[in-house]
């Protein structure tokens, strides 16, 4: 799987404009740290946007931010007898209790900075973009305005498949809210920002989230244009956590 680099997306995101830097943010601070790039599968159960690991939720407690890797250096956050600055200075995965310095498995590998759902949903790509989806204050504004509350807390990554050089579309993994319980979507978009699909990708907390037929009604449905229509509260969730998702890939990659 090809990686390209932020100049050749410079010029081939001609309609995504808005853009951010070719890795997401926390994996340069990661690299930073430890003089490698990771995956988003240190941080991540599933890549950026998916449910955090053990290591991802104790950094996310110290602050996310380089200051967080001192703190939670002598720590075990996957319990597997190491500690964190040991595995990250080995090369394995400080989230994964299976990769150890002795057995690091392939977590490092190219594909692995591309979540496999988002994959499966544009079969055949073999170039992805990941880039990062931090919100400006002007970002923030401009969804106020179109309805949206957005903050720092919505920043994500987006996963953007090229096909001939070009986007073909977009995907997004972001979490919905029900109860206080957190479960995860996956959103994919054609190169004009229409939703192609929605789909569950983590509902543990709420298994009543899966098989909803909300789903199928944002097909077709520009990203900035989603509406809540939904009676039942469950479905008001997932509507507003589309919206929100929706909303925040607008405002990156249209310049609204």
């Amino acid at each position: 799987m090809k990686i390209i680099n932020a100049v050749a997306a410079a010029t081939l995101l001609l309609s995504l404009p808005t853009l951010a830097t070719a890795m997401p943010a926390y994996a340069r601070a990661y690299k930073q740290e430890s003089g490698y790039m990771p995956s988003c599968n240190a941080c991540h159960t599933d890549g950026g946007g998916s449910k955090l690991d053990s290591f991802g939720e104790e950094f996310k407690v110290a602050g996310k931010n380089m200051a967080a890797f001192g703190k939670i250096a002598n720590k075990d956050s996957d319990g597997d007898g190491i500690s964190n600055s040991a595995e990250m200075q080995a090369k394995s995965n400080p989230g994964d209790k299976k990769s150890t310095p002795k057995n690091p498995g392939n977590w490092l590998d190219i594909a692995s900075l591309i979540p496999r759902e988002v994959r499966h949903a544009f079969p055949g790509v073999l170039t992805w973009l990941p880039q990062d989806a931090l919100l400006t204050k002007a970002d923030i504004a401009a969804a106020k305005k179109m309805g949206v509350e957005l903050s720092a807390d919505d920043n994500n990554t987006i996963y953007i498949p090229l096909v001939d050089r070009r986007p073909a579309g977009t995907g997004l993994i972001f979490a919905a809210n029900y109860q206080g319980k957190d479960f995860f979507l996956l959103m994919t978009t054609d190169k004009k920002l229409n939703i192609s699909r929605v789909s569950v990708l983590h509902a543990d907390k709420v298994p009543s989230a899966k098989g909803l037929k909300v789903y199928d009604q944002f097909v077709g449905q520009a990203v900035n244009k989603v509406s809540i229509s939904a009676k039942a509260p469950l479905e008001q969730a997932v509507q507003l956590a589309v919206k929100r998702a929706g909303m925040l890939l607008y405002v990156r990659l249209r310049g609204a």
